[in-house]
């Protein structure tokens, strides 16, 4: 592989499924040959495949093992460790690339903007899930389910399950996964009973997908309890779903109807889903205690959409824990334009633009994932979502509408990534510390024991002096 300042090099800004598939596309061109150097904050890859997926879904973790063999590619260079914003910005990224592409997925929660919202024991789903999984934004988070008798799960989609089914799991379930041992000695000690699930509209409109909703109904030691009139439908679902032909909600609402009869079997725990109904007020003094809710009704707007509104009928359930699982939203990125309604990068198929509602270009910038078209789909849908990305990025290579860097040799990048991070990760040392973390899962019988800090993986690799020197 020759270096020289004509090279054609494109900056990936996260490390996740869209960012993989963004490179990938890239790396095939043969005409003209393109060089990915993918940027990521933390020293590990993958992005929510690591951070996000529940433990007990190992299968969908496999996924990885695609995109290392991605990151083996000769024209690939990963740098993990180095956050965009802070040791670069993209001021220095245009000085070397023709193209910068964000793939920083959606990292924030949405709010429910109900009173009580803030009080203890009231947390975004989004923090559990990193927690349990071991991200190292989480470590320090504590969640003690010792005395919590009865938690509400506020959402009905895939997260929300995730939830639900890890507070219910028992310990002997999850101890193969790869859980932070924190998280696995939490939920030892658990004493949960019941799981609220509350979806603000009915079974037909619920977010889930059909296998999460059919693993609620196979837990070793947790019952699923559906009442008659959650699972039935009003006459506008029922209507709408058999004009839309939508398999999976009619799978869903198959599945959740199985579970109306089926009654206690004298597990230790109870699941409860509920629909039509969303919180109006968390209720307590200085912690959780209760969650109002109120009756919803579904009506037809003015486009043919089918919305909840609120009935003049409430209810109050005691609580002691509360997790909202209503919508992930972006974060702004240092110097790159942000729709604060959305929580989105402004952009045309992929093209950055200066503002939402405007059509000028910020010339050689490019987005791609959740930060592109908000929060929806699963791990696959990322890849057409990059593939429209890479291609407006090769469209525009042609015409030579990009960016013209002033040197794009990999020594002067690498110049740049040492001085502003000497403690930067390459993709070879991310595959020490997975080694080191494979060996420690297998000396104890689980598949993986992670890392769940910054420094744990420095020094594990050797670093910490450099990461010392560089004052960070």
């Amino acid at each position: 592989m020759t270096n020289n300042a004509s090279q054609i090099r494109v900056a990936i800004i996260g490390s996740g499924p869209s960012g993989f598939y963004a490179a990938d596309h890239l790396l095939k061109q043969r005409d003209p040959e393109i060089h990915v150097d993918m940027y990521e904050r933390l020293p590990t890859p993958f992005g929510l495949v690591r951070g996000g997926v529940a433990p007990d879904h190992e299968k969908i973790k496999s996924v990885t093992k695609l995109y290392s063999r991605i990151a083996s590619h000769e024209r690939f260079r990963f740098y993990g460790n180095i956050e965009f914003g802070k040791d670069l910005s993209r001021f220095d990224l245009s000085a070397h690339y023709r193209g910068i592409i964000y793939a920083v997925g959606a990292q924030t929660d949405r709010k429910l903007g109900i009173p009580g919202e803030d009080l203890r024991n009231s947390f975004a789903a989004t923090e559990f899930v990193g927690w349990y999984n071991g991200h190292p934004d989480y470590h320090d988070y504590d969640f003690d389910l010792t005395g919590i008798k009865r938690v509400a799960v506020i959402g009905v989609g895939n997260v929300a399950m995730d939830v639900a089914r890890i507070l219910a799991r028992t310990p002997d379930e999850l101890y193969g996964t790869d859980i932070a041992n924190y998280a696995l000695d939490s939920i030892r000690r658990s004493e949960v009973e019941e799981i609220y699930i509350l979806g603000r509209r009915g079974p037909a409109q619920a977010a889930f997908t059909n296998p999460e909703i059919k693993e609620l109904g196979e837990m070793a030691d947790a019952d699923i309890i559906v009442d008659c009139d959650d699972a039935s439908l009003d006459e506008l679902s029922a209507t709408h779903l058999k004009k839309a032909r939508d398999r999976s909600a009619i799978r869903n609402v198959k599945i959740l109807q199985s579970y109306v009869d089926r009654g206690l079997t004298g597990k230790s725990r109870r699941i409860i889903m509920r629909f039509l109904v969303s919180p109006s007020a968390i209720i307590g003094v200085d912690k959780v205690a209760a969650l109002r809710i109120v009756k919803n009704e579904l009506y037809l707007d003015e486009h043919g959409n089918l919305r909840p509104r609120a009935t003049d009928q409430t209810e109050t359930i005691p609580v002691d824990m509360i997790f909202r699982s209503v919508g992930y939203r972006g974060v702004p990125l240092p110097d790159v334009p942000f729709y604060d309604r959305w929580g989105t990068i402004p952009n045309d198929r992929g093209r950055v633009l200066t503002k939402h509602e405007g059509k000028v270009r910020l010339t050689g910038n490019y987005v791609v994932g959740w930060i592109k078209r908000g929060p929806s789909g699963i791990i696959g849908t990322n890849k057409p979502d990059a593939i429209e990305t890479a291609e407006r990025f090769l469209e525009d290579l042609q015409t030579g509408d990009v960016l013209q860097p002033r040197d794009s040799r990999e020594e002067a990048i690498l110049e740049l990534a040492r001085s502003r991070q000497p403690s930067f990760i390459s993709f070879d040392e991310w595959k020490i510390l997975d080694e080191i973390e494979l060996q420690r899962g297998a000396d104890m019988g689980r598949s993986r024991v992670k890392f769940t800090t910054v420094e744990e993986m420095l020094e594990a690799l050797g670093k910490v002096t450099e990461m010392a020197g560089a004052g960070k």
